[in-house]
């Protein structure tokens, strides 16, 4: 694709940090990154409070929590921050939504956990969860398609398969099983949610994801 073209509708395009913001719609791509990002710190903050399982990388950050005297959004934006060091040999560039990615979703949970209780009834933890998976794939389509550039997370996978000639796949599932075993020894919250979340937020993403990309213009 040539820098003057238009990037094909619905689908990413593959664009420096320079590139993103030069890629137009920016007022409309800036709204959309941080009504994401905020809604994917709610998601995760009412997946805590439904206390029935994480997603793994939540997993391995609640079980950081229970060693250190950090809460919950710190510890996600410290290992944001981590995981973006594992970068430089990747030779990845963070791009605006990388950075906001680290420092916005824990603050919303944190928020979320102080101003959010904790149910008693099974009924309501049950929504917890089922609403946290469905928001969280929400808010990963809007700030995805914002194409502000990957989360810490999704850039680490992604750097590796393009310097390993790995799957996606491959990559995905042996980087969340090796925090997901982490999480798991150091006391993280794993349960039905868990499960859920692992069988559900491909294709939640899958099918949002496409409704969300914004189209954009190179060059």
């Amino acid at each position: 694709m040539t820098a003057t073209s238009d990037a094909p509708p619905r689908q990413l395009a593959p664009l420096n940090p320079i590139q993103q913001l030069k890629a137009g719609h920016l007022p409309r791509r800036l709204v959309q990154l941080y009504v994401g990002l905020t809604l994917y710190g709610a998601s995760m903050g009412l997946m805590i409070q439904g206390n029935l399982g994480l997603d793994p990388w939540d997993v391995f950050h609640s079980g950081i929590t229970k060693h250190l005297p950090l809460s919950f959004g710190t510890v996600v934006i410290a290992m944001s921050f981590v995981v973006l060091l594992a970068w430089i040999p990747l030779r990845q560039w963070p791009g605006l939504g990388t950075i906001s990615n680290a420092i916005v979703i824990g603050l919303v949970t944190d928020l979320t956990l102080a101003t959010v209780d904790r149910p008693d009834a099974l009924w309501l933890r049950i929504v917890f969860m089922l609403s946290g998976v469905v928001l969280n794939a929400l808010a990963g389509a809007l700030y995805i398609g914002a194409q502000f550039g990957p989360g810490p997370r999704d850039g680490l996978m992604t750097g590796l398969v393009r310097r390993t000639g790995l799957s996606v796949r491959l990559v995905r599932t042996s980087l969340e099983l090796t925090v997901l075993a982490t999480g798991f020894l150091l006391g993280g919250s794993i349960g039905v949610g868990t499960v859920v979340y692992a069988l559900s937020i491909g294709p939640l993403v899958h099918i949002l994801l496409p409704i969300f990309t914004v189209r954009l213009k190179r060059g």
